[in-house]
C-alpha cells in the first residue's frame, strides 16, 4: 500500500523531491530496509548520507535527505529538505494530521513497551491498529512511528519515553493522542531529574498534547498520583483512575500469579471483570487494568477487549519464559528460562522478583537469579540496590549472581546461602553460567541495557535446545 508519494512528502516538510516517485514505508536502518521504503539519512553514531546509496541499491524507493551524498546521482529519488530529523518531525505530524484514527500514547518508567503491546493486541480486535514493532519512543521514534502510519488505520498506539527533562511534551504534542495513559511513575532517570516528583511532572507532560475532549488514564496508587491527576485534570476531559485501592475508577480485587499466565479479578467502572494475561506477574495485570481503562475511554466494547488480552504475551528481553531442554532424550533435565534482560529499574526488578520467587520449579529446582546494575539511579543508586534484598520475594528466591559495579551493593546485602557469584561484566558472567545451572532450575536474568544481560540470556539458551517459548 502506498504510503508517501513524492508530491505529498514534499508538501509535508517543505522539501524538494527529484523524481516521481512513491514509497510505502520509512526505515532509518539499511540493515532491515525493505524495497519501496523511504530511507531517512539520520545522523546519529553514523552519518546515515553514507549509507543512502547502500539504500537505494537495496531497493528503497527514495531517501530522505539534506545534501545528495557523494556517490549518488543528481537523478537519485530523493526529498531534500535543511535538517533530516526536522523533515522526519515534518513527516510525521502529516500523517497525524490526515488520519481518521483514535491515538493512543503511553508513557511511564516501566511498562512503556509491553503496555503499547497489550494494547496493539486489544485493540486489534476491534480495528487496524498501527504501532512500531520495537520500543520507538525518543525524539527520533516518535515521528518515525508517525510518519509509518497507514492513513486507513483506526487506532494508533505511540510509545514516549524520555531521558532528560523537557523531552515528552513536544513528542506528545507531535503525537497529539485522543488518550494519554501513564503505567507508572518509579525511580529511573533520577540522575537527570529532582527526585521522583521532578520525573512524575515530565511524565504528565504528555497530556500536554491531548486532543480537545481527550481522556487521561493514570495509575491511582502512586505516592505522585496527586500530582499526575492535577495535571490530567486541567488537560483531560475524562480522568479513568486504575491500580489496585478503592480510589481507582478501574481497579484490581484479586490477582493470582501462576507459572505461565495472571489471572486477576475486579471492577471497569461499573462493570466487574475477570481477565487473564499470559505472563506473570502482578505489574502485568496493573497495566491491563489500565488497558481497559484506554477500552472505556475510546467506548469500545469492554467484553471483546477482556478476550483479547488472553492473548497477549510477553515479549523477547520483557519477561518472555521458554524452557532450554539440557539433555535431547530426558525432558526432565531443562531450565526454565525468564528472559527480561533489556531494562531494569527498582520497580520493574521488583516486579520481576516477585514473578520468579512465584515460579514453581520441579524436584530440586532453584530459583535463581542474575542481576545487572541498574543504570541512571543518581545519588540514591547504592541504597537502591541495597534495598532490593529487603523485598518480600527474596524469601523464596535460592540464589542471586549479581553483574556490575553496583550490584556490589546487593551482593553485599543477601544472606551468605543466596550470595552467588559477582562478575564485573556480562561477558564474564556468561562464561561460566553452565557450572551454576542445575537440572530443573528456574532463571530470570535481568539488568539495565547498557549492562548488555541479554550475553548471559544467549550464554543460557547455548546450553541447550530451547524447546519452545512458554505462553508467558
Amino acid at each position: 500500500m502506498m504510503l508517501w508519494t513524492a508530491r505529498e512528502a514534499e508538501q509535508a516538510t517543505g522539501g524538494r523531491a527529484i523524481g516521481d516517485w512513491s514509497v510505502n514505508g520509512v526505515s532509518i536502518d539499511t540493515r532491515t530496509i525493505e524495497a519501496g521504503d523511504l530511507f531517512v539519512a539520520l545522523k546519529a553514531a553514523r552519518d546515515g548520507h553514507d549509507f543512502v546509496a547502500q539504500a537505494l541499491a537495496s531497493g528503497a524507493g527514495a531517501a530522505l535527505v539534506s545534501c545528495i551524498p557523494e556517490g549518488v546521482p543528481d537523478t537519485a529519488p530523493l526529498l531534500l529538505v535543511d535538517d533530516v530529523l526536522t523533515g522526519l518531525e515534518a513527516l510525521g505530524r502529516a500523517a497525524r494530521a490526515r488520519t481518521k484514527a483514535k491515538v493512543v500514547a503511553v508513557t511511564g518508567s516501566v511498562g512503556k513497551t509491553s503496555t503499547k503491546e497489550m494494547l496493539r493486541t486489544v485493540l486489534g480486535a476491534q480495528g487496524k491498529v498501527h504501532a512500531a514493532e520495537k520500543s520507538y519512543n525518543n525524539h527520533w521514534g516518535v515521528p518515525l512511528t508517525l510518519a509509518r502510519m497507514p492513513q486507513d488505520v483506526d487506532f494508533a498506539v505511540v510509545e514516549i519515553g524520555m531521558n532528560h527533562p523537557g523531552e515528552i511534551s513536544p513528542l506528545a504534542q507531535m503525537a497529539r493522542p485522543d488518550v494519554a495513559m501513564i503505567t507508572i511513575v518509579a525511580p529511573a532517570h533520577l540522575a537527570a531529574f529532582d527526585g521522583i516528583e521532578g520525573i512524575a511532572r515530565e511524565k504528565a507532560a504528555i497530556f500536554d498534547g491531548l486532543e480537545p475532549g481527550g481522556s487521561a488514564v493514570i495509575n491511582g496508587d502512586l505516592d505522585v498520583s496527586p500530582l499526575l491527576d492535577a495535571a490530567a485534570t486541567e488537560r483531560a476531559n475524562t480522568v479513568i483512575r486504575f491500580g489496585e485501592t478503592d480510589i481507582n475508577d478501574h481497579r484490581l480485587s484479586s490477582v493470582s500469579i501462576r507459572d505461565t499466565c495472571t489471572v486477576a479479578q475486579g471492577v471497569a467502572g461499573e462493570d466487574p471483570v475477570l481477565f487473564k494475561v499470559m505472563a506473570p506477574g502482578r505489574h502485568f495485570a496493573t497495566n491491563a487494568m489500565g488497558v481497559l481503562g484506554v477500552v472505556t475511554a475510546l467506548d469500545l466494547d469492554l467484553a471483546m477487549a477482556i478476550t483479547a488480552l488472553g492473548q497477549w504475551s510477553a515479549g523477547a528481553g520483557r519477561g518472555a519464559r521458554e524452557i532450554i531442554d539440557l539433555d535431547a532424550v530426558d525432558p526432565n533435565l531443562s531450565v526454565e528460562l525468564i528472559d527480561d534482560a533489556y531494562n531494569s529499574n527498582p520497580a520493574s526488578l521488583s516486579a520481576s522478583l516477585e514473578v520468579l520467587a512465584a515460579a514453581t520449579p520441579k524436584g530440586a529446582g532453584r530459583r535463581v537469579a542474575y542481576l545487572g546494575d541498574m543504570a541512571e539511579l543518581g545519588e540514591t543508586e547504592i541504597a537502591l540496590h541495597q534495598k532490593i534484598a529487603e523485598l518480600d520475594a527474596m524469601e523464596n528466591i535460592d540464589l542471586v549472581h549479581c553483574v556490575g559495579p553496583l550490584m556490589t551493593s546487593l551482593w553485599q546485602a543477601l544472606p551468605a546461602d543466596k550470595q552467588g557469584r559477582h562478575c564485573a561484566t556480562s561477558d564474564e558472567m556468561a562464561a561460566t553460567v553452565a557450572q551454576d545451572m542445575g537440572a530443573a532450575d528456574v532463571v530470570l536474568v535481568k539488568g539495565s541495557l547498557s549492562m548488555k544481560m541479554a550475553r548471559v540470556v544467549d550464554a543460557i539458551r547455548k546450553m541447550g535446545q530451547s524447546r519452545a517459548k512458554l505462553d508467558g
